[in-house]
């Protein structure tokens, strides 16, 4: 899977890599004390695995990306999206969001959403540089399963 880094490869998340990918989401200040990232990465192993995606660097096989998705049969949702500080402005984000969105294509998926924080402008303005709309709508939750 191409990148803007010869030097980078995405691939499948494997068990394996669980720690270094907690690691990196919480770099990327992407976790929340309310959810437990290991917990996430289980439950994603159990459905649809093959969307959950990393990018690792040739050679020390460290991980510096990653993109979690899910599609429930009418929309796709994207999560997780992180790239390392160090591998920032080099079209990796970019990649890591079309892989997984050709991916949700080949599924049939019409459509694909995510949640963004609201104060997280530098996100905002990523997503709609690569067309997403910010949509008029109130996101609702309700927790199931406390971590």
């Amino acid at each position: 899977m191409p990148t803007d880094d010869v030097d980078l490869r995405i691939r499948e998340f494997s068990a394996a890599d669980t720690e270094e990918t907690v690691s990196l989401w919480e770099t990327c200040r992407l976790t929340r004390p309310w959810n437990d990232p290991r917990a996430d990465i289980a439950r994603k192993l159990a459905v649809q695995p093959e969307l959950f995606l990393v990018a690792e660097e040739r050679g020390n096989a460290r991980i510096v990306g990653s993109v979690m998705a899910g599609y429930d049969g009418h929309r796709g949702w994207m999560y997780y999206l992180a790239v390392a500080p160090s591998h920032r402005g080099r079209g990796l984000g970019r990649t890591l969001v079309s892989e997984v969105e050709g991916r949700l294509e080949a599924l049939g998926c019409p459509k694909t959403q995510l949640m963004v924080r609201a104060d997280n402008r530098q996100a905002c303005g990523f997503y709609t540089a690569l067309g997403y709309e910010i949509g008029e709508v109130l996101m609702l939750g309700k927790r199931l399963i406390e971590d």
